[in-house]
């Protein structure tokens, strides 16, 4: 289905290179990373929900950062690997709005996890005699829920700003799929204030992100530098470390995107800014949170100490 306006009924992805000779490797590249990305942010999502010792405020915040990250990449690497394999990865209007609004949707959501997650902490370790009532179960659930509104809000906001736009002849797409500036530069009208909202709403978004994170750390540092022994601070540094690198690799990689406008950032570069904070920071996640968390390999142990040992009991 077109656009109102549009002749466009599709659209040609030009997907990542246009060398022949690297589609191959690519494609089983991609495919490593999507195979680890599953892996990881599946057995993370399961060892939450299967361990009693995880159910806590910020394992629930890190359950559904991994659900976040699966899906957001899921969203993104099929279409790719099907541009590896093919000639040409043609995509329909209707499935590029699709894909764009689940692209914009995990993609603020995510953004608005990891300010909850950073509030979760500085409660823990600033006001640790109400952590318990300041994070019960109901305010988690309403922070989680609001994660995802502003999510669907984002999504909405930013595919309807793209949805409006005239598509005429030109329908190829220089990205590996359909995001906004890719779509905005093969629209046939004036993108100005399209371009405007993009950055404006980013700009809100990050930057209540980032305002919420950067306040809660402050407070965390400000914290941690009262407390007088050296195990307490290690400790208290080593529950936020994991979190402020997912923070730098997911807010770094997006802003540098998302915070210049297409005619300063050219597109092959954003494709590389794309494919790390939609692909390499997902598959990353779990791994920077399982190594660096002595909780998460605990039950790590435990779950394969389990599976050990029914094992053995059903050979016997």
């Amino acid at each position: 289905m077109a656009a109102k306006n549009s002749s466009v009924t599709e659209f040609i992805l030009l997907g990542l290179t246009d060398k022949p000779g690297l589609q191959i490797p690519l494609f089983f590249l991609f495919l490593g990373f999507y195979m680890v990305m599953v892996v990881g942010n599946l057995g993370l999502i399961m060892l939450i929900g299967l361990n009693s010792s995880l159910h806590t405020p910020m394992y629930f915040f890190l359950f559904n950062l991994s659900l976040i990250d699966f899906c957001y990449s899921t969203t993104i690497i099929p279409q790719m690997l099907k541009s590896f394999a093919s000639k040409q990865n043609i995509i329909l209007h209707a499935e590029c709005m699709t894909q764009l609004f689940f692209l914009c949707f995990f993609a603020v959501s995510e953004s608005f996890i990891l300010s909850a997650m950073a509030y979760d902490r500085y409660v823990a370790i600033c006001k640790p005699l109400v952590y318990t009532v300041t994070m019960s179960p109901e305010v988690c659930l309403r922070l989680v829920l609001g994660v995802y509104v502003m999510g669907f809000s984002g999504a909405l906001a930013h595919t309807e700003n793209v949805a409006s736009l005239t598509f005429c002849a030109n329908n190829l797409v220089n990205h590996f799929m359909c995001d906004v500036f890719p779509l905005l530069e093969v629209s046939c009208n004036s993108t100005y204030i399209n371009e405007l909202v993009v950055f404006i709403f980013v700009t809100i978004v990050i930057g209540m992100s980032i305002v919420t994170i950067f306040i809660s750390y402050g407070l965390i540092l400000s914290s941690i530098l009262h407390i007088h022994s050296t195990e307490g601070r290690s400790k208290a540094f080593s529950t936020c470390s994991s979190h402020i690198i997912v923070v730098c690799l997911f807010f770094g990689s997006g802003a540098f995107m998302y915070l210049k406008p297409p005619s300063i950032l050219p597109l092959d570069q954003g494709k590389v800014s794309s494919l790390f904070y939609t692909i390499v920071v997902p598959m990353l996640n779990p791994l920077i949170y399982s190594l660096r968390n002595k909780d998460v390999k605990a039950a790590l142990r435990k779950s394969l100490g389990r599976k050990i040992f029914s094992r053995e009991i059903s050979s016997i």
